[in-house]
């Protein structure tokens, strides 16, 4: 084997990791949600507790999410540079506009979940505490 398909066959692992931790953790988002407001109708603990559990696992598919993600875009450019050459005035923007908005805005809400639990107000925070 080359190091050209080596790198495709890395590649291949990569996108396919990165494809399954999106979508599962938008919805244990929307699970997280769900749960919150149980728990701020209902104001009982049980919902609490298992706010607390989904968000723990949430961050931990988070951050394999962008971990992979970084890599992905790195990989883009270096197994198909002439591919990257020909559609990257296309392909590029909305890469860079996914990453940005995407990734700062789940990255300041997540951080505010995590760690403004204990820090925000109710009234602050609408759901939380």
């Amino acid at each position: 084997m080359d190091a050209v398909l080596l790198a495709r066959i890395q590649f291949a692992f990569t996108i396919s990791f990165h494809f399954l931790f999106p979508p599962l953790t938008i919805g244990l988002a929307w699970l997280i949600v769900w749960l919150l407001g149980r728990y701020r109708v209902t104001e009982d603990a049980v919902y609490r507790q298992l706010s607390r559990f989904w968000i723990k696992l949430f961050a931990i598919t988070f951050v394999i999410g962008v971990a992979t993600g970084i890599t992905m875009e790195f990989q883009f450019g270096m197994n198909w540079a002439s591919y990257s050459r020909f559609v990257g005035d296309i392909f590029g923007a909305p890469l860079a506009a996914e990453a940005v908005l995407t990734f700062f805005l789940e990255s300041i809400f997540a951080g505010v979940l995590f760690f403004g639990w204990n820090r925000l107000s109710r009234g602050t925070l609408g759901l939380l505490r």
